[in-house]
């Protein structure tokens, strides 16, 4: 809802000819929405920021918010929903400090006074609500990326590559492993074996809840990715309730060693490499 070239000028004069007071108070309401979160400077200056943006747009004639000569306001907005949101705050705080400018606006409008007040309020308010709603469309903007990347965080934090001796390197699956997650353990057992030039991969089960055919899949085009690179895997954490459900569902994983424990596997590769292991053999009485 655009404001008229008449309109936008009384809104420019309003909030110009008492830049300090309209500020100041601004600056209090929103004060008392965000119980000292923010502190009292920052505070001020992005009311400041709000204020200096809307004047100056003001000035240009008709406002529109979605038009070009907007810009800076719409700038002005989505920088304070994007702080917002990083500092963790609430859509309805951030939101809030723009309507409060409704507040400021009631009593200005309401010491002038004219025959065009009460119109002229309403026609402010409508441009306070557009603001308000671009503001808090921004905000869950730059929320749902933040979740995204700490979504990828902490997928990579969640699937580790682990070097256990010269040449093996391993793979300890912890959780459901659906396509996304499939994807980053591929990628990320592929760059190291790149990396640390390994010809034995590991991957451990031990985990994963359950193995279902979609699990399976995975576990297999990592393996063949890896095959690819010209590194060998094994399957480790095989549990005999994991076992029958790989028979039950007729999963075939053909030549693809597996292995009922991580250290099996271990020591299996240890031995396809020519080093000696050996089972620890428990005291007898003397």
């Amino acid at each position: 809802m655009a404001l008229s070239t008449e309109e936008s000028r009384r809104l420019a004069e309003l909030l110009s000819g008492q830049a300090d007071r309209v500020t100041s108070r601004w600056t209090e309401i929103v004060t008392s929405s965000l119980r000292g979160r923010l502190s009292q400077a920052e505070l001020r200056r992005q009311v400041q920021d709000l204020h200096s943006a809307i004047v100056s747009t003001a000035e240009q004639g008709d406002i529109d918010l979605s038009a070009d000569n907007a810009a800076e306001l719409r700038a002005a907005l989505s920088e304070l929903s994007r702080g917002r949101a990083r500092q963790g705050f609430s859509a309805t705080e951030t939101t809030v400090s723009i309507f409060a400018l409704k507040d400021v606006l009631a009593e200005l409008v309401r010491e002038t006074g004219g025959t065009n007040a009460l119109n002229d309020y309403v026609a402010f308010s409508k441009l306070v609500d557009e603001m308000g709603l671009f503001t808090f469309e921004s905000f869950v903007r730059t929320r749902e990326s933040l979740i995204a990347d700490q979504a990828e965080q902490l997928l990579e934090l969640s699937t580790p590559v682990v070097k256990l001796w010269e040449g093996v390197v391993a793979v300890p699956l912890v959780g459901t492993l659906d396509s996304a997650r499939a994807q980053v353990v591929m990628e990320r057992l592929l760059q190291t074996l790149v990396d640390t030039s390994s010809p034995y991969a590991i991957i451990d089960i031990t985990g994963v809840p359950a193995v279902d055919t979609q699990v399976a899949q995975h576990i297999l085009k990592t393996v063949v990715a890896a095959r690819l690179m010209g590194a060998d895997c094994i399957i480790s954490g095989i549990r005999p309730q994991i076992a029958q459900t790989i028979v039950a569902l007729g999963i075939e994983f053909g030549d693809i060693a597996t292995k009922a424990s991580l250290a099996d596997a271990l020591r299996h590769v240890l031995r396809l490499t020519g080093v000696e292991t050996a089972r620890r053999q428990p005291r007898r009485g003397v």
